[in-house]
């Protein structure tokens, strides 16, 4: 008997730091099963990465909703998406936030900030909307199966990333 894989995964997590941990977990995990190709699987650990740990940044209650009953701070969740689609998987990440995700202007100083540009860099697309019934909005990006040779040869589109800036990037992952 064959088994179909599932036409969506959804893992739901505490807005707390260790959830990047377990979202790159879950996406590994998902796409082994799921056999999407190694450096696809790569690009999309890196990219629930910077999705997931922007989702827990906007993820905090406000003041009003942040106490619950016993006078202790709530803790907000977002929730990860994963579906393939015929030439790859969107990720999706969901937070109680309203404002839409914004890219930063490249600051070669800067300690942060770069989450969304890599996720421009090497998605084939990405974007937002905005969730409902309850408010918030969704982030997705949609991941290549077989990303670019190293991300040198220009993408659909004509982008091209910084060989220099993913190697460093794909290196850092790999030391997480």
């Amino acid at each position: 008997m064959n088994q179909v894989p599932p036409s969506i995964s959804e893992l739901t997590l505490a807005a707390t730091p260790n959830a990047v941990a377990w979202a790159r977990r879950h996406t590994v995990d998902i796409l082994q099963r799921w056999r999407f190709p190694a450096e696809g699987i790569e690009v999309a650990r890196l990219l629930v990465s910077e999705l997931t740990t922007n989702a827990i940044k906007h993820a905090q209650p406000t003041e009003t909703s942040a106490t619950s009953a016993a006078g202790s701070p709530g803790v907000g969740t977002i929730a990860l998406r994963l579906w393939p689609t015929d030439d790859g998987i969107v990720l999706a990440v969901s937070d109680p936030d309203l404002r839409p995700p914004t890219p930063r202007a490249q600051d070669s100083s800067a300690t942060g900030g770069r989450g969304l540009v890599l996720v421009q860099t090497m998605a084939n697309r990405w974007g937002y909307c905005p969730t409902q019934p309850h408010l918030g909005k969704i982030v997705w990006a949609e991941v290549p199966a077989r990303p670019n040779a190293a991300f040198g040869e220009p993408a659909p589109g004509g982008r091209q990333a910084a060989p220099t800036l993913i190697g460093r990037v794909l290196t850092g992952l790999r030391e997480l």
